[in-house]
């Protein structure tokens, strides 16, 4: 079928018109043909099987049934009226009510003639009756196009109350099938549908409105859920290839003094074999002439710093510069003290630049910069702006990268002749499934071990009730010298209550450990970024035992001392972000420990997170539950939200389909990177389509 068919504007198919195309786009997004043909349907209601009257039970299950209406009477009753038919089947007889639009029915049935009926039934008195029926006369039931299961669309409150119910959508569906002969191009390639067993495009179409059974559905349901995956996963994919051939970046090709003295002398603890095989992975992307895109995932604590630094020597050694930007200025401080400790030995100058670096500190960061005096530059956002300019930018390493937006990223590609090579880093473990549909076209390299010496932290759920046992096991800690976090949730919406939530347990924390023996810090989002420092900074040198905090210190706060991380009100937490500030603790050779306090009051997935955080500290694994709890949308944060639009597939519940798709993208761009072939032609005829009218960016936001 010509592909322009399916992009004629809907208000030109018959039964449409002016007042409804306007509703639907409104609605539902359907401008075209095309948009209608993709509404797909929520749910079927099974209409395979008819019941007699005798067999019927008392349940809410919606049946239909063949029979004749025998009667017809209107019932006086305390308000108004009602409309009463007598149906009946050669197993008994009940009764059909209606209460609104009498008149009209009461005009349009025909008695002693053969109707489909369907609906809920009621039981009362003995016998059943079925309110507003579903009726069909069952001559022009049996002619119907429509399958004896029947879909239900999405719908809205606005088209159900300006007369676009479900059957005027079926109809439309009927007229466009009858308009278009069900002669739907191919979109796959021969071998694909053969090796896969996958049903024809038209035959996926048909059955996906019309499924005569469910086992067509479900045929259909898998051809569709693979195509759009498919799709989504070329598209990545080929963007990568064409990254890399076209994207030229600098050749690191020599592995020089700072990068071997680091290594063979200056390491301050033997690598993990998951840390050489991601180096690696690096060494290979810096030395092949293409831009390096690479997504670095590593639970808190597994030693992705050491591989920024030796990622970073690598571009000294080449006579490039580097830099690290993270997403707050406590963490962009804790990055340049950590490795300012490793670099002091080696003959590399570094510099941070944050919003609270002085105007002449600033002057010479930029003037270093520009003559290539300063070799790895780190910071904040501080670092996009127009001032800062690099003699030669070679490494640009994202820590925490979705808090960047894109735009802010694009700024640090543009300081330079050619884009910087990129690492981007993130302790939140992306599942499988969705790091290969949002970050697809990025190469991933993935840090799954810890340091040897790391011990688990041990996690434990206890109710409010249990809070001066909590005391008494804050007490024999800091006894043993350790330091402790309390934890207070920090919810935009609600930010006063927030506040003296804080506020409160700041000051029952102060009662019950009193001054001067004990010494409590506050940290929360309303204080000034120097007395934020000041504060941090007392816990980080132990003048003080027990910090009060909101999750201000989600993020890279390292304090090897700190043992116990209390989490208040942990039930109003999202999963990665408890498995975050578990994560501030459990850095140094002693045993922590990580205590979830909450109400009695819970949900069901209130109880799921606590459970999973009590039961495993498996970044992967955590990440994999909570996608199934919030969904793809969320997991990425608001500003990525509704992270797939998909149509059909789930990349949660569909996963198994994701990694089929995603290994037969890859197989057939690694055979034909152009799609030149003849056998793929309706590959590239349908991928030329959707660039143009659907790109990949619309299915990620």
């Amino acid at each position: 079928m010509n592909a322009n068919f399916l992009q004629t504007p809907i208000d030109y198919l018959k039964g449409v018109g002016p007042n409804r195309a306007d509703l639907l786009k409104k609605e539902l997004g359907i401008h075209t043909f095309q948009d209608l043909l993709n509404l797909f349907p929520n749910r079927y209601l099974d209409r395979t099987q008819y019941y007699k009257i005798a067999q019927l039970q008392q349940t809410n299950a919606e049946v239909q049934i063949i029979g004749k209406i025998t009667h017809i009477k209107t019932v006086e009753q305390k308000r108004g009226k009602r409309l009463v038919a007598t149906f009946m089947d050669e197993t008994g007889s009940m009764e059909l009510v209606w209460f609104r639009g009498q008149k009209w029915i009461r005009e349009n049935l025909k008695l002693n003639v053969p109707y489909v009926i369907f609906g809920k039934t009621n039981y009362f008195n003995g016998s059943f009756s079925m309110p507003h029926p579903e009726m069909e006369l069952l001559e022009a039931h049996e002619k119907s196009i429509r399958s004896a299961m029947q879909p239900v669309y999405p719908s809205t409150e606005k088209l159900a109350n300006s007369g676009i119910t479900n059957r005027v959508i079926n109809s439309l569906m009927q007229q466009l099938f009858l308009e278009s002969k069900n002669a739907f191009a191919e979109t796959l390639s021969k071998p694909l549908l053969e090796q896969i067993k996958l049903v024809s495009k038209k035959e996926a179409l048909f059955n996906i409105h019309f499924p005569k059974s469910q086992a067509h559905l479900a045929q259909a349901q898998y051809r569709l859920k693979f195509e759009e995956l498919f799709y989504i996963q070329l598209q990545l994919i080929r963007k990568n290839l064409i990254h890399k051939s076209k994207i030229k970046g600098y050749t690191f090709d020599k592995i020089g003094d700072n990068f071997n003295t680091f290594f063979s002398d200056h390491l301050p603890f033997k690598l993990t074999e998951a840390q050489k095989r991601v180096i690696k992975e690096i060494r290979n992307d810096l030395g092949s002439n293409a831009q390096m895109n690479r997504l670095l995932q590593g639970d808190v604590g597994s030693g992705k710093t050491i591989v920024a630094l030796m990622s970073m020597l690598i571009a000294i050694d080449n006579g490039f510069q580097a830099c690290l930007m993270a997403p707050t200025e406590i963490l962009s401080v804790q990055h340049y003290n950590g490795l300012i400790e490793m670099c002091n030995k080696l003959n590399t100058s570094i510099e941070l630049l944050t919003g609270s670096t002085k105007t002449s500190k600033r002057k010479e960061i930029h003037e270093k910069l520009e003559n290539g005096a300063l070799n790895i530059l780190i910071g904040t956002h501080a670092l996009l702006e127009d001032k800062v300019k690099f003699k030669n930018l070679g490494l640009a390493i994202v820590d925490e990268q979705h808090r960047f937006g894109v735009e802010q990223r694009s700024k640090l590609w543009h300081k330079n002749e050619y884009p910087p090579h990129v690492l981007v880093m993130t302790a939140t473990p992306i599942p499988r499934t969705l790091a290969m549909s949002i970050y697809g076209d990025l190469d991933i390299s993935v840090i799954d071990e810890l340091p040897p010496g790391r011990k688990d932290i041990k996690t434990v759920h206890r109710f409010d009730a249990n809070r001066l046992k909590v005391f008494r096991f804050i007490r024999d800690e800091i006894s043993k010298g350790r330091q402790v976090y309390i934890v207070y949730p920090l919810i935009q919406e609600s930010e006063t209550m927030d506040y003296k939530d804080l506020m409160d347990g700041y000051e029952s924390i102060v009662r019950e450990f009193p001054q001067p023996k004990y010494q409590v810090s506050i940290l929360h989002g309303q204080m000034k970024p120097a007395d934020k420092d000041y504060e941090m900074n007392r816990f980080v040198k132990g003048e003080t035992q027990i910090m009060v905090a909101t999750t201000v210190i989600e993020v890279g706060v390292n304090v090897p001392n700190a043992s116990v991380m209390i989490i208040e009100s942990a039930e109003r937490f999202g999963l990665s972000q408890l498995h975050q500030l578990r994560g501030r603790v459990g850095r140094g050779a002693e045993q922590s420990y990580c205590i979830l306090m909450t109400s009695h009051k819970l949900s069901a997935d209130a109880k799921t997170r606590l459970e999973t955080m009590v039961r495993t500290s498996d970044g992967f694994e955590i990440a994999e539950v909570d996608l199934k709890l919030r969904g793809p949308g969320d997991m990425m944060g608001t500003q990525q939200s509704g992270v797939l639009n998909l149509r059909i597939a789930d990349i949660v519940k569909d996963s198994e389909i994701l990694k089929i798709a995603r290994s037969y993208a890859a197989q057939t761009l690694k055979g034909d990177p152009n799609l030149t072939s003849e056998e793929n032609i309706p590959i590239k005829n349908t991928y030329a389509q959707l660039v143009k009218y659907r790109n990949i960016w619309n299915y990620i936001s």
